[in-house]
């Protein structure tokens, strides 16, 4: 029998990409397949009063245009259905118009918002007769920053759903914090400011539905949970879910981003309409403009700690620009709330975690899921008491690494093992920490110039796997043993997507490991809603385990039954991971998570003083992923995450200005080239399993992005003495921080 957990396999779809032979969504082609485009509505706040689509209808090789009176149920959202699918005014007969509260279909509060779709027989031709439409708009106040639409009397975006343009207010209250102000010797308050970020994936959006030889409904296109999407599409088409069917391609990255709907209800609506195949391909622009980006933040954080380096208190405020529709912001921020004391024991928290609706473009889920922002806020505070209190950062960090028997922010401990000392020392020995740890650490290099100033940095974190606040975590999977007297082919059913994390080949390996088969005769049908119960997403790091242990637990039954002698062995198994619980309203107490993973980062950065640039030298990234089942998707994600999450804090400069985007192409946002990544990355593997993942495993995708940012600005604050609380860290910021400007 070959052990294949823990071993370093090669990807079982890399022979398809790097020979192009695997088909991603735009690759699709069907028969008599038309295309289309979508109508934008190109402006951050307006009611529409009139749509007139007759030129362009007029346009010979158009086949039609849909509009917001086409649309079944004209609502959809991952958590709350608050985004007409296409907006524009409807008859009030209109089966949309029930009685309960709904969303105002006329009112686009976005420059991203649909008005229409139109459909022809080129791509060309659709994109001529989008210029042809006319829409008669009536202007509505914009509102673009989250704390002016907040207060009392600003103008509601939603007001059927939220009158105060609050849509989420997350609490803690643990202790008492006056009480452990007065007992600190030393108090840092900061003001911290994170910007929005595009998760710019390969793959733009693009997908191509079609009705199927047996009437069912098909959408072809990336995504991160195929049943959610089902189910979303099939509301807003008025159709039963069994009706439709969702299955992703390859899929070009995802990041988060693909969470939340963007083509898949419109082609699908348009498909169904028409029964003719209908393929869409967004642009890049129209992939900026279109889907929604990384909260950002303003976030206000006062920590006290005694003398010798233990917390006392914090005092923490978030307020998270939404954008126009919630989206995933509600779980987003409970994660910034979990997040917000770092993995470190601080008896007395206040906390107010508020997420607003503005006309910016929606925010939603990114790698790390409202975890880095926490963390910038939470490290640079340590970072800061540090200096403070004279003590060494990785120093400060021991002192308060929390503990099992302690409680976390909301009141609870940890539901397993806090590793966040193991992974601080694993990160700090790579390092040498303390071997250079002198007052001129790290040296430069004798050729640098007098204005470049070398430093070094530290920071951890810690992140949920798995799904949250009472949901029930699950996942489905089914194991097929096809042979005679020996097991010829396992064949494995599981909807988990592969965003090219590589979970496909984990399961692969999961399934020969347990049924004792070479990789090759494994066989995988996946991210399909048709045949096949529920994966769940994605995201939150989740997937090794869940996904794992469905198909660990779906090969263990079929190899019993296979053992019995039953020919073909089949079976099924969900599993469940353990519960957890909501917030306390009022004191934010639960037991959120079933599974947490920590992580820390030592960092060596170079700040050229006169033109401002920032540059990363060396990172080292430690992280305890319980079991590395695949140790080279392992250092993968982490390299992956870590340069992500640099572009994140030194290029990716993401402006809009009332509501529009200037920086809506490759060329005025600017993502790190291999010329910007860090000069050496060293990924060191902690292994301390945990007891629910399969073989211990944890997860690791959102990990590494967590500590970066604030390891960066004390590397800064260490070369230059200088703390730079709001990134990205352009040179104009660093040379008005440094005073040279």
């Amino acid at each position: 029998m070959t052990t294949l957990v823990g071993t370093p396999a090669q990807r079982i779809d890399a022979y398809g990409k790097v020979t192009g032979q695997t088909e991603y969504s735009g690759d699709l082609t069907m028969p008599g397949m038309l295309h289309a485009k979508i109508l934008f509505a190109g402006r951050p706040h307006a009611r529409i009063l009139s749509i007139d689509t007759s030129q362009a209808e007029a346009l010979p090789g158009v086949v039609a245009i849909f509009t917001a009176k086409d649309v079944p149920v004209n609502e959809y959202g991952l958590q709350i259905n608050d985004q007409p699918v296409l907006c524009g005014p409807v008859p009030t007969t209109n089966t949309n118009q029930e009685t309960k509260k709904q969303v105002d279909p006329s009112i686009v509060r976005f420059v991203g918002d649909q008005v229409a779709i139109i459909v022809a027989e080129t791509e060309q031709i659709a994109e001529q007769a989008r210029k042809l439409i006319r829409v008669e708009y009536q202007d509505l106040p914009v509102l673009t920053d989250p704390e002016e639409a907040m207060q009392p009397g600003a103008f509601p975006i939603h007001p059927e759903i939220s009158p105060s343009n609050i849509c989420v207010h997350d609490k803690i209250r643990k202790g008492d914090v006056e009480k452990g102000f007065a007992e600190a010797d030393v108090i840092v308050e900061a003001e911290y400011r994170v910007p929005m970020q595009e998760h710019a994936y390969l793959q733009p959006e693009a997908g191509l539905a079609y009705v199927d030889e047996n009437g069912l409904l098909t959408v072809k296109a990336a995504g991160q949970w195929t049943h959610v999407d089902r189910k979303q599409i099939a509301h807003a088409l008025n159709l039963p879910e069994d009706q439709v069917r969702v299955q992703y391609p390859a899929i070009g990255g995802a990041f988060g981003g693909r969470e939340d709907m963007s083509i898949q209800i419109v082609i699908a609506l348009a498909a169904w309409k028409l029964k003719r195949p209908v393929k869409i391909i967004w642009s890049r622009q129209e992939s900026i403009i279109g889907h929604a980006k990384r909260h950002a933040m303003i976030i206000r954080a006062k920590w006290g700690a005694r003398r010798d380096g233990k917390l006392t208190a914090a005092q923490n405020l978030f307020i998270a620009d939404g954008g126009a529709y919630m989206y995933t912001t509600n779980k987003v921020l409970g994660n910034s709330t979990i997040t917000e004391s770092g993995p470190y024991y601080i008896p007395n928290i206040k906390g107010d975690v508020i997420g607003v609706y503005t006309n910016n473009v929606p925010a939603a889920a990114f790698r790390g899921f409202g975890a880095p922002q926490a963390a910038f806020m939470a490290e640079s505070q340590m970072n800061k008491l540090a200096e403070k209190l004279g003590l060494d950062p990785v120093e400060i960090r021991r002192i308060n690494a929390l503990q099992a028997t302690d409680t976390m922010a909301v009141g609870t401990p940890p539901p397993n093992k806090p590793t966040i000392l193991e992974v601080i020392n694993a990160a700090a020995e790579k390092f040498g920490w303390e071997q250079n740890s002198g007052p001129s650490h790290p040296p430069s290099p004798s050729n640098t110039p007098p204005a470049v100033k070398r430093g070094r940095g530290f920071a951890a974190g810690f992140k949920n796997i798995g799904f949250s606040f009472g949901y029930k975590e699950n996942c489905w999977a089914r194991v097929e043993i096809h042979g005679r007297a020996e097991i010829e082919t396992v064949t494995v059913w599981c909807a988990a997507a592969e965003v090219g994390q590589g979970n496909h080949t984990i399961l692969a390996q999961i399934a020969a490991e347990v049924t004792g088969v070479p990789l090759q005769q494994i066989n995988l049908v996946t991210m399909d809603t048709l045949d096949m119960g529920n994966a769940g997403s994605a995201s939150a790091s989740r997937l090794t385990v869940m996904s794992g242990n469905a198909v660990k637990g779906a090969a263990e039954r079929a190899l019993e039954k296979w053992k019995n002698e039953e020919r073909p062995a089949i079976a099924e198994y969900t599993y469940l991971a353990p519960p957890t619980t909501p917030f306390d309203p009022e004191t934010g107490y639960c037991t959120p998570n079933f599974l947490y993973a920590y992580a820390a980062q030592a960092v060596e950065a170079e700040v050229d003083t006169e033109t401002g640039h920032v540059r990363l030298l060396r990172v080292v990234s430690a992280h305890d992923v319980g079991k590395a089942i695949n140790p080279d998707l392992v250092v993968g994600q982490i390299e992956g995450g870590i340069v992500q999450a640099q572009g994140y804090v030194i290029q990716e400069n993401f402006i809009t200005r009332n509501g529009y985007i200037l920086t809506d192409q490759f060329s005025t946002y600017l993502i790190p080239t291999i010329w910007d990544i860090p000069e050496k990355v060293e990924a060191v593997i902690v292994e301390i399993p945990a007891e629910i993942g399969p073989w211990g495993a944890k997860g690791v995708g959102e990990l590494p992005y967590l500590p970066l940012a604030p390891a960066i600005t004390a590397a800064i604050h260490d070369a230059t003495g200088v703390w730079i609380d709001q990134f990205p860290l352009t040179p104009e910021r660093v040379l008005r921080a440094l005073g040279k400007i």
